[in-house]
């Protein structure tokens, strides 16, 4: 039986930034709320991947060591992809786990592969994947090659440079990149064609799929497989 995703992952981030309203530094909250909003301003969804786009093939390495293929991904069932900005991200602390909870059980029992995605160097990535014990995988895309294709790399303004080398070393240094870019949060259904089934980018990172919308995107693509 599906589980009953009562839990809501925009609640747990609204809890976050309601927090941070009450205990951060305004000035370094604004910086914050500021680079989100701008995103949403700027981001060009022309280029976001999209429901019907055929993928190219690509690769990404699991933190375990094992190399994760697209056709391996979708050999037996469909395969989600959720982009994820790094592990010492705080809303991703929160959306993972969630996703634990409140998806992959499910996508288990559908047979459906289940990736969580961030350009960080695999070294540095297997933290987040042993502190929440998850169970599904999580694989660094290099240099964001695959989130470059999908149209859903943002790179930090300036006043989010400052602030981040402010606190210590740049984001580039955390992930190991070298860079000042990361994926937006995305989720990517694929169907074992290739073929995006349902595709949802945010550029303001606390805003997050919910479990419900991709189970249901999953159980579409499935009952379109099994249609044709």
């Amino acid at each position: 039986m599906p589980s009953e995703n009562s839990e809501s992952l925009r609640k747990l981030l609204g809890d976050l930034h309601a927090h941070r309203v009450a205990t951060m530094d305004p000035a370094i909250l604004k910086v914050n709320i500021d680079q989100r909003q701008t995103l949403v301003d700027t981001a060009d969804r022309s280029r976001f991947v999209k429901a019907g786009d055929l993928l190219a093939p690509f690769t990404l390495d699991e933190v375990g060591g094992t190399t994760l293929t697209l056709d391996a991904l979708t050999a037996d069932g469909p395969a989600v992809l959720i982009f994820f900005r790094f592990a010492g991200c705080p809303a991703c602390n929160i959306a993972l786990p969630f996703y634990q909870r409140q998806l992959y059980p499910d996508l288990r029992a559908l047979g459906a592969r289940l990736v969580a995605v961030s350009p960080q160097v695999p070294e540095r990535l297997v933290e987040i994947k042993t502190r929440h014990a998850l169970e599904f995988e999580v694989a660094t895309d290099r240099g964001n090659a695959l989130a470059r294709r999908l149209g859903v790399v943002y790179t930090f303004d300036e006043a989010s440079k400052q602030l981040s080398l402010s606190k210590g070393p740049g984001i580039g240094e955390v992930t190991g990149t070298g860079t000042w870019e990361l994926p937006m949060p995305t989720v990517v259904v694929i169907g074992r064609d290739r073929v995006v089934r349902y595709a949802d980018v945010s550029p303001d990172w606390l805003v997050r799929t919910e479990a419900t919308a991709i189970l249901d995107a999953v159980r579409a693509s499935l009952a379109l497989e099994a249609a044709a």
